[in-house]
């Protein structure tokens, strides 16, 4: 079952019952005129999202990036904040006169609290054991509202650019490319937004199949709070590649893998897309000296993938990878090396039976030697409407896209800086079967960071991705971002029916 239908048939009914109306026809239903009425595209008036805590270490830096792009038929009011689970845990217990009481002795500010839409803004946090965030915004700020987190962690296990997209809350997630191997230190972070506790089960499936796992069924999660799971905790057995189910029993949560690894640094693995018959994972950077493809399927049935490479001149078979087969409930996994070969790429897979459906993610190593870094690319869903990435800088930032069914044009603006400067926007034209990596625009005059909103110009289908880069003491840190739908509008159906009375 798709659990993201059903989180936008939930978000659908909310605003409806806001608007006073909706379809309730059957889809074979016909208007009394003959024609069906269109659906109203409307903005978003609520959002919320959950950032994982960044990092133990000492040495972590974190920032946190929000920004709402400016959209059309918003209102005029509203507001946005990013705050402490732990801190909203700790304001929800007191009594209602010690809350007032306590209102100009509170300690700590919400790490962020836009301004205004168009611009973005910024807050920082230092050390280890930060705390998971809980993000609300109404309103104006609601539509396409998204928040980058983003730590460099310069030695120890898991050293390198972690970086993660803070997500809305959901039911379902998967996770291939996980790890148990003794090199790995991976954990399942799950963030609890709501009033009430909810509760998760964890399933781990390796190359034979699942993992007799001890703890991973049940497990709660209190009320805007987060719990850090490690996986090696969850089961005695070590696999280097292992797929995590994540499924929510009552409640929902946000839940992203941190990967860690003693000698190839580390980064957040964010959810694969929804199962299916056909995947793209886009953007591999160009100089990628090593690519692992891990993919699990959670039928019975086996399966074979095509495995196809977007190049800059579009569709190819890698020599000796043309194939991957998968079993049913089996991880599979295979190195493609440097499969780029100095250009930019996205991997196109085809499952040779698309009823059998697929989830895949690839780690993707930069450097050499000891100073070697590690990232995750999973399968992306397509950008849709507007998609929005944040913490961009006009040196170190790369936007890959992919039209993998056909020529597409696509919409890039860059917005003001965080320190100033002038919105900007470029069209691009992305050829069928390729991937572009583009000199995204940067804002006239712009210090500090900005973001990026992509908008598909044609019908076809693109996906998209960011890569951040630096380097600290010679090691190419990296992390990469997905760009899908930024959950700005919402279709409402149209009806000639008053149902406001049905509200009570």
């Amino acid at each position: 079952m798709n659990r993201t239908t059903l989180s936008l048939i939930a978000g659908v009914t909310a605003l409806a019952a806001v608007t006073g109306f909706a379809a309730v026809s059957s889809p074979d239903a016909k208007a009394t005129d003959g024609a069906a009425e269109a659906a109203a595209h409307l903005p978003v008036e609520r959002t919320s999202l959950v950032c994982p805590s960044p990092s133990s270490s000492d040495l972590a830096e974190t920032t946190y990036t929000s920004f709402t792009p400016v959209t059309k038929g918003t209102e005029k009011e509203g507001g946005a904040e990013l705050q402490a689970a732990t801190e909203q845990k700790q304001d929800e217990s007191k009594s209602e006169d010690d809350s007032e009481d306590d209102k100009d002795a509170k300690s700590e500010k919400p790490v962020l609290e836009p301004e205004e839409p168009g611009k973005p803004v910024t807050g920082e946090t230092t050390g280890g054991e930060s705390p998971a965030l809980l993000g609300t915004a109404e309103g104006r700020f609601a539509p396409g509202w998204t928040v980058q987190e983003t730590t460099t962690v310069t030695a120890g296990t898991g050293r390198g650019m972690h970086g993660v997209t803070c997500t809305a809350p959901d039911t379902e997630f998967w996770f291939p490319g996980a790890s148990t191997d003794a090199d790995r230190t991976d954990y399942v972070h799950l963030t609890n937004p709501d009033d009430s506790a909810a509760v998760v089960d964890i399933e781990l499936y390796g190359k034979d199949g699942a993992l007799e796992t001890t703890v991973g069924e049940g497990i709660t999660v209190q009320p805007h709070s987060a719990e850090p799971v490690l996986l090696s905790t969850l089961t005695d057995e070590k696999q280097t590649d292992v797929t995590v189910h994540v499924v929510v029993r009552s409640g929902r949560v946000g839940a992203a893998v941190q990967a860690l690894d003693a000698k190839l640094g580390g980064d957040w693995l964010s959810a694969s897309a929804d199962p299916s018959g056909s995947l793209v994972l886009p953007g591999i950077p160009k100089d990628a000296t090593a690519v692992r493809l891990v993919a699990f399927t959670s039928g019975d049935a086996d399966v074979d993938l095509k495995v196809r490479l977007a190049s800059p001149s579009g569709l190819i078979t890698p020599a000796g990878h043309d194939t991957l087969h998968v079993k049913g409930g089996m991880t599979a996994a295979v190195d493609l090396e440097d499969i780029t070969r100095g250009e930019a790429g996205s991997l196109v897979l085809t499952a040779a039976d698309d009823s059998v459906p697929v989830v895949a993610a690839v780690r993707v190593l930069r450097g050499k030697g000891d100073n070697q870094e590690s990232a995750f690319i999973p399968a992306a869903r397509p950008v849709g409407t507007r998609a929005t990435s944040v913490d961009n800088t006009a040196k170190g930032t790369t936007l890959s896209v992919t039209a993998p069914g056909g020529t597409a044009k696509i919409k890039v603006t860059a917005s003001a800086g965080t320190e100033g400067g002038t919105e900007t926007s470029k069209t691009y034209t992305i050829k069928s079967g390729t991937t572009q990596d583009i000199e995204a625009p940067a804002p006239a005059g712009s210090k500090g960071t900005y973001a990026l909103t992509v908008e598909p110009q044609s019908d076809t289908p693109v996906h998209a991705s960011r890569t951040l880069t630096t380097t600290k003491n010679g090691v190419p840190f990296f992390t990469v971002q997905l760009l899908p739908d930024d959950r700005g509008m919402v279709s409402v159906p149209q009806s000639n029916e008053d149902l406001s009375i049905l509200q009570n």
